[in-house]
């Protein structure tokens, strides 16, 4: 499936650039004057005089409380993203899961825009369906519910039930969505060529490589057959070393698939992130966070397609207890020099604590410049960096300072913020958010179970030796 080029601009996208101006200015504009409201009310009420007794006055509802204008230009920024649709949502999702690539406050306004999008309606989802598929759906499908399970950005998710009596689900592309994402995509990739020349911080955030990084993930999220086919590369890793029973990934049906159709077994079960819920059903959650954190290395490193898009609402814990991996638009195949390096950095996090290794694999990927200091030195300057690091449960880590560190050694050493590292600590501040609900006591670097397959020897003899049995 050829992708359409970045480097183009016509008419369409010189009306789209009026809509986008006109929505940004409008939120921005209405979110400034609604703070610059709140704080002159504020104000104002400081000055009333008190009641005779002394005591503040309170107010019925809940006072209106500052939080700076930077958070308030940021609110209204995410606001007209959800206006002005899936890739501007898409652009928000990556301010909330990319730290240190944006200001706080806009990444934190941003983590709206991983919830779910408006659906779109069912007559035209049952259209996809049969245009797709060359049937109608009463004759495809047993059942069809009309009301999504869930809709986001690019597509729609429906339950089924097929004619051997399977339950399923249909994962449906949004209508028109692609020609809308490119025209956006052209436009912000011109303008951030446009401030990388004349902005030192655009260049230092790498803001075109960003709408590179976008436009390659949106392509691949809009082409649904190797979405389906990434699906199963992932489940063959999960199954490959038959210890890995406690996870799962929904089988493709292949027959009920199409350009904008994914069919695939229906799952039941609870959002990784919902500890209320999880315990109602009498799940534990720090088990299976664990299985699916091994799953999620061993595909990394030893298979190479892993999951790229680890939110909470492509990981649920199903009611038989399994840890399930659902959508599979992002995925992430590292080369083999970035495979190594994480091998690397995993032997020494978790055995011997050499950074000297970690050194030389980052050089290997180019991340370091060969001719700056040596190996021993940047050794050191790791070690002291992330060593202190390694002994805290993962609850406890802030992702935000480790990725600002890890962008900003490799700034410093090689000019640039590789994308792979991005993708890889995305994925960390997801686990971290889980595990401070579900395990707040692990220590992710220092668990032998997670490594079990990639260094078998290692794992067990330090599983012996802290006297840990390893689970099934």
């Amino acid at each position: 499936m050829p992708r359409p080029p970045l480097a183009r601009f016509g008419p369409a996208e010189l009306a789209r650039v009026v809509v986008v101006c006109a929505v940004l200015a409008w939120g921005l504009t209405a979110a400034g004057l609604r703070w610059a409201l709140i704080e002159a009310l504020r104000r104002a009420t400081r000055r009333l005089p008190g009641p005779a007794n002394g005591r503040t006055p309170v107010a019925s509802g809940h006072a209106p409380v500052s939080t700076g204008w930077e958070a308030a230009l940021a609110d209204g920024a995410v606001v007209a993203f959800g206006r002005l649709g899936p890739t501007f949502v898409k652009l928000g999702q990556l301010m909330a899961s990319s730290p240190g690539m944006f200001p706080g406050e806009l990444s934190t306004a941003a983590l709206r825009c991983l919830d779910n999008m408006p659906p779109f309606p069912a007559e035209q989802a049952r259209r996809v369906v049969a245009e797709d598929l060359g049937r109608p759906v009463h004759e495809l499908f047993t059942e069809f519910d009309d009301v999504p399970l869930s809709a986001a950005s690019i597509a729609q998710v429906h339950a089924c039930v097929l004619p051997d009596g399977r339950p399923a689900v249909v994962k449906l592309r949004r209508p028109g969505i692609e020609r809308r994402m490119i025209t956006d995509l052209r436009i912000m990739y011109l303008l951030a060529r446009v401030l990388d020349q004349r902005v030192e911080l655009v260049r230092l955030a790498s803001l075109v490589g960003i709408v590179v990084q976008l436009h390659e993930v949106t392509c691949k999220e809009l082409n649904f057959a190797l979405e389906a086919s990434n699906q199963e590369r992932f489940a063959a890793s999960v199954a490959a070393f038959g210890d890995n029973a406690g996870v799962t990934v929904p089988r493709v049906y292949w027959p009920w698939c199409a350009p904008r159709v994914i069919c695939m077994q229906r799952l039941y079960g609870c959002p990784l992130d919902n500890p209320e819920e999880l315990a109602a059903r009498g799940l534990d959650g720090e088990l299976p966070l664990r299985r699916g954190v091994k799953a999620w290395l061993e595909a990394a490193i030893l298979h190479g397609p892993f999951h790229g898009d680890a939110h909470a609402g492509n990981l649920w814990i199903t009611e038989d207890g399994r840890l399930a991996y659902l959508d599979f638009g992002i995925m992430g195949e590292l080369a083999p020099s970035w495979r190594e390096l994480l091998r690397d950095m995993l032997y020494t996090a978790m055995f011997d604590r050499d950074f000297e290794r970690v050194a030389r694999g980052l050089r290997r990927c180019g991340v370091l410049d060969s001719g700056v200091g040596t190996d021993a030195q940047l050794g050191w300057v790791l070690g002291a960096l992330f060593g202190p690091l390694l002994d805290a449960p993962i609850s406890r880590l802030n992702s935000r300072k480790i990725t600002d560190m890890l962008l900003a050694t490799a700034r410093q050493y090689s000019g640039s913020a590789p994308p792979e590292l991005t993708l890889f600590t995305k994925q960390l501040l997801y686990f971290e958010r889980y595990s401070a609900a579900l395990a707040p006591d692990w220590v992710l670097g220092t668990d032998p179970f997670v490594l079990k397959n990639i260094f078998p020897v290692e794992a067990a003899e330090r599983a012996a030796a802290l006297g840990l049995a390893m689970p099934d």
